[in-house]
């Protein structure tokens, strides 16, 4: 029962939402990714993919505000979905103390660090966006203790998946967890670099 073994503040708000029963794919995935692992998380649509990436971020932050560089980046293909995301992740951080920003691509790098640099627990953007911050000293990445990738079948992009290679040679250590439908060549290729020892949980 991985929902049971959550921080209190998410099984509130699980049982707010009268979420009580964990999908197959999260009954799989929650365990090994709270378990400090890197993990490649492949399912269907519709899995639970998106909660369980959820759920398993704020029981890493331990449901608080730390310091003010981010502890979590999710990246994601556009910033329509960035904005989806924080929508959906704002909904489970009420009420909480941590802090979520989303990178609007539409902005100027220097108003996206400046802000940033207020205090942020959960970063969410794209592989580009995140590239420039590196680039212009505007992202403290000290802190950083897990790093999603959400559909990461955008990585097919040889552009992206350069942009985020480029992103982890600025990491010193942390957790890895990629989601997506499927597997691709480009996503087994993380192996040799960011994925080392991972697990699979494949549905």
């Amino acid at each position: 029962m991985p929902f049971k073994k959550l921080h209190s503040d998410i099984k509130e708000k699980l049982a707010f939402f009268e979420i009580t029963t964990p999908t197959p794919f999260q009954s799989k995935s929650i365990p090994f990714i709270k378990s400090g692992a890197n993990v490649y998380c492949t399912a269907p649509k519709n899995s639970g993919k998106t909660t369980a990436l959820i759920l398993t971020t704020l029981q890493k932050l331990k449901c608080e505000e730390v310091g003010v560089a981010p502890r979590a980046i999710i990246l994601v293909e556009n910033r329509e979905r960035a904005f989806e995301l924080e929508e959906t992740i704002l909904k489970y951080t009420r009420h909480t103390s941590l802090r979520v920003y989303t990178c609007d691509d539409k902005f100027h790098i220097e108003v996206l660090t400046s802000e940033i640099f207020e205090g942020v627990d959960i970063l969410i953007a794209t592989p580009k966006t995140v590239c420039k911050l590196l680039l212009s000293e505007g992202l403290n990445m000290t802190q950083l203790k897990i790093f999603n990738i959400e559909d990461a079948e955008f990585l097919s992009k040889s552009s992206t998946y350069t942009d985020l290679m480029a992103i982890t040679q600025s990491i010193h250590k942390c957790q890895y967890v990629v989601y997506s439908e499927k597997s691709n060549t480009m996503l087994k290729r993380l192996e040799t670099n960011i994925m080392q020892y991972s697990r699979t949980v494949a549905l």
